[in-house]
Order: structure tokens, then sequence, then C-alpha cells
């Protein structure tokens, strides 16, 4: 919907304001990274996630000239549809939402910004630009796509049926989650005890720093796991930040791209890593699966996750008037079932647990 002109912002700072200031945005403190947050006061949130993305994109935004507001916007937003207990409760909700046209958090995070936030007097959502729309739905299957195209002709999904490239403060703000989710995971697996840093020291992209942390300060090596770790992940961040930047600028000198539609066009991203780079940042979200996400103590937990998420669709299905009258009363139950869900911190999740089905699956601390 057009909107007047804001006399000190313009379109893309607007839309960051908007983000921070809704509902969901607020959610994502309660909203699992990797660990409950119950489970431990420093370890990542949702929240402290996106704004851990938002700094890397910005950060790597002014260097390249890109739009970094742009950038910030998509950054803070691009979470927003993710289901309490993190990928369990998203896997978990889109395994009952398989014969309703499934759940994909991208999507949800779409949703939230068009339709399920409900602040303003003229329209649902936040009436957010085309571009920061664009680059929150960095993912999306064909078949939601095509909804998408049938509702918004030659909107936000149509790079998806075209296979055209989204703009480059989109790759990067990409980009930006991937760089920081490896670094604040390496963290906190550490910190929960689940992974070591011997075991790290094997991995290329991290010995190397914390090869250099100790060559510069041997008494790191005396001073327990903790600060050494963090100068490893400080250094091995501000590399990745400049091979991104290095390696983007020899890719738009090559193509240099005209216009956004040229960008749009090209046959790949443009903001990238290095060959090597991009190799060994897999190599490391290998272990991180392996090591952290499949650990059993994880596992275990994500289980117990994914049982609370299903419990609840169940119970909202065959009783909708236990949820709030605005989802009881809509028609298509399924999906008000699934954005009810979806929109819950992990406390409220378990809080709602309790209370349909008396039972305690974790001890939240509260």
């Amino acid at each position: 919907m057009a909107e007047p002109a804001a006399p000190t912002r313009d379109a893309f700072q607007r839309d960051r304001d908007r983000i921070v200031h809704s509902t969901g945005f607020r959610r994502l403190v309660y909203k699992t990274q990797v660990f409950l947050n119950h489970e431990g006061d420093l370890f990542r949130t949702r929240m402290t996630h996106s704004l851990e993305v938002a700094q890397l994109g910005r950060s790597i935004a002014r260097a390249l000239d890109l739009n970094e507001d742009l950038v910030e916007a998509i950054a803070l937003a691009h979470d927003l549809g993710h289901t309490p207990f993190g990928h369990a409760g998203q896997d978990a909700l889109h395994a009952c939402m398989r014969e309703h046209g499934g759940f994909e958090h991208n999507l949800q995070s779409l949703r939230v910004v068009d339709q399920l936030e409900q602040r303003y007097a003229r329209f649902d959502g936040l009436n957010l630009s085309f571009e920061t729309r664009e680059g929150i739905l960095k993912h999306c299957s064909l078949k939601h796509a095509r909804d998408l195209e049938a509702a918004e002709p030659g909107g936000v999904g149509r790079r998806f049926l075209d296979g055209t490239q989204a703009s480059l403060e989109a790759q990067l703000a990409n980009l930006a989650d991937q760089i920081a989710y490896n670094a604040h995971d390496v963290d906190d697996g550490v910190r929960s005890g689940l992974i070591s840093i011997d075991q790290l020291a094997e991995l290329p992209l991290v010995a190397r720093f914390i090869g250099e942390a100790l060559a510069e300060h041997p008494t790191l090596a005396a001073d327990g796991t903790r600060r050494l770790l963090a100068e490893t992940i400080r250094r091995m961040l501000s590399h990745q930040v400049y091979d991104v930047i290095d390696h983007t600028r020899a890719a738009l000198t090559r193509a240099a791209p005209a216009s956004v539609a040229e960008v749009r066009a090209q046959r790949r991203p443009l903001l990238c890593f290095s060959d090597q780079m991009r190799d060994a940042s897999r190599g490391l979200q290998r272990f991180l699966f392996a090591s952290l996400y499949r650990h059993p103590q994880v596992r275990e937990t994500t289980d117990r996750a994914g049982r609370v998420v299903r419990d609840l669709f169940a119970a909202y299905v065959d009783t909708p008037e236990e949820m709030p009258p605005e989802h009881a009363a809509r028609a298509d139950q399924p999906r008000a079932v699934a954005d009810y869900v979806a929109g819950m911190t992990d406390r409220f999740a378990l809080r709602e647990h309790h209370r349909l089905t008396g039972e305690r699956l974790f001890d939240p601390g509260y």
C-alpha cells in the first residue's frame, strides 16, 4: 500500500524501525537458537542472533557502498517467522501441516510482516517495501512461489520461478546470517561443554586462528578456554568479513552490473566468499551438524521440544476455542493454528502445553 513519505526517514529506515517495534521482533528474545532459553542466560536467542547478523551485514554493506538500512532491515526480520524451539519446532510444525501446505519459516517471516502483525489502522502487517520483503524470503518452494505469484504478480515470489537473483543487499543479509550462526554456534557449543576447543583445532577454518592467537598472546594457553575462544572467533569473523568484501568487489568488477536488473540477471550471487573460504565454512557447518546439532543431549532436548509443538497443534485443532478469539474464528483453521503456534516463545509454549496436557516436559526455571 502506498504511504506518504516520512519527513525524516527513507523507506528502508522506516521498514527497520517498524520491524524493531513489532511484536514478532520482541518475541525473538525468548525463542531458541540452538539451546533452549532456560538452559542458560548467555546462550544466543533468535533476537541476539538477528542483532549479530545485522551488525555484520551493516559492516560489510558500508565497505561495499550498499544500502546499510536495507541490509539491517532484512537481517532484523529474517527470523520473525521462526517457531519456538528453533529448527526442532519448525520441523515438527511442518510435519503437522504436511496435508495443509506445509510450514516454511522464511515464508512465515513474510506472513508476519505482510499479514499477522496488527499495529496499524490502515493495513495488516507492517507494509514494508518490496526490497525488504524480497530479502526476508530468502528460500521458497516452487509451490509457494506460484501461490505468491498468483496473489502478487511480479512480486517477491517471481524470482524463484524465473531463477533470478535477489538484490545485493538481500544476498548480503543471507551471507551475514551464515557467518553469524557459524561463529556463535561455535561459542555456544563450547560454552555448553558439548564440543571442545581441541575438536575445533582440527578444522582448517578455526585451527589457523587458534594458532595465530596463541602465537601473538602465548599466555592464553594458561588462561583457560574462554579468552582463547573469544580471540579465535573474533579473528575468524574478521577474516570472513574481509574475504567477503574482497571477493565481492572482484565479482562486481568482473560482472560490472550497470543496474539492479543486471544484478538480478546474474547466474549466481555476486555477494560471495572465495572458493577456499566457502569450502572452509562448509566444513565448519558439517562439523557443527554432526557434533553439536546432532549431539545426543541436544537431540534429546529437541525431541521433547518437537513433542510440545505437535501436542499444541493437535490440541488447538481439536479445540480451537482454546486459542485467542482472533485465531479461533478464522476459517482456515490449520493455518490459523500454525500461525498461533509459530508465534509463541519457548516459555509461553511450555506454559500452554502444561495448561492443556498437565505435563511438564521441561523444567523452564520460572
